[in-house]
């Protein structure tokens, strides 16, 4: 009578998740149907996404999906706030759906890609000449030898294989490769999305010009993203304009941005406008927005006073700002300021909301028994700014993912021979060569070649066209 020692226990305990995880787990997640149904569920949510505008208030959503009538006759922004949808590729489900992918990616590269690989890599002879009548192109000759076949294949970029009166060769194995460089691709990929996604932020700023900011309105962050906040560097708005057309359209709006350290010495500088940002330290400011953020002026002989200017609800009739200046110390009369654009060209309203004058920067006018000089329009400008830290990783894995594709569609080709004598009868010889091989694409290029090489070999022995037989099956072995 015998008993398990607790070693032997726990390795019985140990075999059975073992047993479960390659018997029924890694297969599971090495079906290329799984892998499809992730992908599309993937692309699914990624496009709702690019649909619905993400990281915006509360406010918003209720304003733009209310609830009566719902959107699809179910979409509300309850359903939205709910389901994570304001911010989808942050959420749980999201993040979760990704691993799955990128699990079912390794599992199918290790049992599958990996295999095939190393098959590839392998070589095994044909040693008998029934076997060259599984593959799709084989031909048997009266006469020929791998003496002179070798050098046909070397002038095709074969690599020969030789024993004996056998021979294999192979080619295009970059096209076995190819496979598993695009699983490795898409894996750095979802690594780099996973990673911006825990620990990139996004933030807007809307800053006048002349002044210094940190990174503070944030709209949407990852759980990680605090250390990738800048706290040790600022900017400051050196200058905010906007060229105009001369039909008085805008044609582009610029900031003059320097990043300054945590004793104000500037660390570069750079003017930015759309589509060419300012990168620092993996923060990207992008130019995004603008508004006017104050007018600066004078009445009659008074100091140089700066009063902020609000933008006014239009019911979507373009973009307006004002503000109102008092033209007496008790406040009891003033005039409004009216400003569309930063050309300087002001419009002057009396409290009666009757257009009295109109001026522009660097002018003056007589209102309400003052002289009211306008010296500046103060403009802001709009950014947005992001940091997302997977973003290296997610470009490595498209360059990556692109090689691997164009690998892909290298054919691997394979070739054997085989050269024997069949002595029936024993008394007479009779040589045979068998020559056969396959490819996994360009079926019909594969078949030319080897047909060339067979038509060559046949004129090397100064014989009428020696193919005896060649056999073409539809599918290959």
């Amino acid at each position: 009578m015998t008993s398990d020692t607790p070693s032997d226990k726990l390795s019985l305990l140990w075999k059975v998740p073992q047993r479960y995880f390659q018997q029924d787990l890694l297969p599971l997640l090495a079906d290329l149907r799984l892998a499809i149904a992730l992908l599309l569920t993937i692309a699914l949510f990624s496009i709702s996404g690019t649909v619905l505008e993400q990281g915006q208030s509360t406010a918003f959503y209720q304003a733009n999906y209310p609830e009566d009538p719902a959107l699809f006759g179910f979409l509300t922004w309850k359903a939205i706030l709910m389901l994570g949808l304001d911010h989808v590729y942050r959420t749980w489900w999201f993040l979760a759906l990704l691993i799955l992918f990128g699990s079912s990616l390794t599992a199918c590269t290790f049992t599958r890609q990996f295999p095939a690989l190393g098959a590839a890599k392998n070589w095994k002879f044909y040693d008998q000449s029934r076997q060259f009548q599984k593959l799709a192109l084989s031909a048997e000759l009266d006469n020929g030898s791998l003496d002179q076949l070798t050098p046909l294949l070397q002038q095709k970029n074969y690599r020969i294989f030789r024993d004996g009166n056998k021979l294999y060769a192979r080619k295009g194995i970059t096209g076995r490769i190819g496979p598993i460089v695009v699983h490795a691709a898409m894996l750095i990929i979802l690594a780099g999305a996973i990673l911006g996604a825990m620990t990139g932020f996004f933030a807007q700023e809307m800053v006048p010009s002349g002044q210094t900011f940190q990174i503070h309105n944030i709209f949407d962050a990852g759980p990680w993203a605090k250390s990738q906040i800048p706290t040790d560097w600022s900017v400051r708005v050196n200058r905010f304009w906007i060229d105009y057309t001369s039909e008085g359209r805008i044609d582009q709006f610029y900031s003059d941005l320097s990043v300054l350290d945590t004793q104000g010495q500037e660390l570069q500088r750079k003017t930015i406008h759309v589509n060419e940002p300012l990168r620092h330290k993996g923060v990207t400011l992008y130019q995004a927005d603008w508004a006017i953020a104050a007018v600066r002026f004078r009445i009659n002989n008074s100091p140089m006073l700066q009063l902020p200017m609000s933008q006014l609800a239009t019911e979507g009739n373009g973009r307006l700002w004002g503000t109102w200046i008092p033209t007496k110390p008790d406040l009891s009369a003033g005039v409004s300021l009216i400003a569309k654009d930063l050309q300087g060209m002001l419009l002057i309203y009396d409290m009666e909301g009757k257009l009295v004058s109109t001026v522009r920067e660097g002018m003056s006018t007589e209102v309400n028994g003052v002289t009211l000089a306008i010296a500046e329009v103060i403009g802001s400008t709009g950014l947005q700014i992001k940091a997302d830290p997977g973003i290296p990783l997610v470009y490595t894995g498209f360059g990556l993912l692109m090689l691997g594709v164009v690998m892909s569609y290298v054919s691997h080709s394979q070739v054997w021979a085989l050269e024997e004598s069949d002595r029936n009868p024993p008394d007479s010889s009779t040589p045979r060569f068998y020559v056969g091989g396959r490819t996994n694409r360009a079926q019909v290029t594969f078949e030319r070649e080897l047909l060339e090489i067979l038509d060559r070999l046949s004129q090397a022995e100064s014989v009428a066209p020696s193919v005896a037989t060649v056999t073409e099956l539809s599918s290959v072995s």
